[in-house]
């Protein structure tokens, strides 16, 4: 008789990677650490670029016109193998409702879902923060979505010379130091703003680069997509121990 454990089932196409990553259309840079490169994960992960949705549109023009074409990329991920779906933009929140119902799995489309969270780690005293690619279009509706209190404090790193202008403009070149400079001088403007911050979380997944930069030079917790996407596979496979005892006299 067959032991239990050596029966294998099939059902989809691809094995091994539970996390679909629905991509913006996009060519700006994509360094280590970024969601888009692949060796930002220390698992496998299935991509899915959805053609027309560019950076400017999704996060300028609330992804105006979008929403079946994430759904139907969604689907896609879904049916190759993908036991839960991410996207590589925090503004995306807009979607996270039509998107869950939509596709039979688990969605986390915005790094901003975990703000609820990390409140509840902090202080009384103390809030998160939104270190946000767009103040300016980051509006309650991107908040709602997610499910985010709308009076959390937010910056935006528009003020600075590279970062924002490379990504939401889909230029092909940056240089990563002064994109670093504007993450810096963003976060230190943030914390002389607001007291009360007790944590960051980074809605721009290009943002994860910078985060132990951030951590050093704020002294704050910083919380990213990164943080947030690792969490969320861990529980789509989740890691798997020994149950053998061993016996110390060996």
């Amino acid at each position: 008789m067959t032991a239990s454990s050596d029966i294998q089932y099939g059902g989809k196409g691809l094995f091994g990677a539970s996390v679909g990553i629905l991509m913006l259309d996009a060519q700006f840079p994509r360094i280590p650490g970024d969601m888009g490169n692949a060796l930002t994960w220390p698992f496998p992960v299935h991509y899915k670029i959805v053609r027309g949705a560019s950076p400017e549109l999704v996060v300028r023009e609330q992804a105006s016109g979008l929403l079946n074409d994430f759904i139907d990329a969604a689907r896609d991920l879904v049916r190759d193998g993908a036991d839960g779906i991410t996207t590589n933009c925090g503004f995306l929140s807009l979607f996270q409702a039509e998107l869950a119902a939509a596709v039979g799995v688990p969605v986390a489309t915005s790094s901003l879902m975990q703000i609820p969270m990390v409140e509840k780690l902090l202080p009384p005293s103390k809030r998160a923060g939104i270190l946000t690619i767009s103040a300016q279009t980051l509006t309650e509706a991107h908040l709602d979505g997610a499910g985010v209190a709308r009076d959390t404090p937010v910056m935006g790193t528009e003020g600075g010379t590279e970062f924002t202008r490379v990504i939401l403009n889909n230029e092909t070149v940056m240089d990563v130091t002064k994109a670093r400079e504007d993450m810096l001088t963003a976060g230190r403007e943030f914390v002389a703003a607001h007291e009360n911050l007790g944590a960051i979380v980074l809605e721009c997944t290009n943002m994860v680069p910078y985060a132990a930069d951030l951590r050093r030079e704020l002294g704050l917790p910083v919380f990213s997509i990164y943080s947030f996407i690792n969490w969320f596979q861990s529980s789509l496979m989740p890691p798997v121990f020994t149950t053998e005892i061993l016996d110390p006299r060996r």
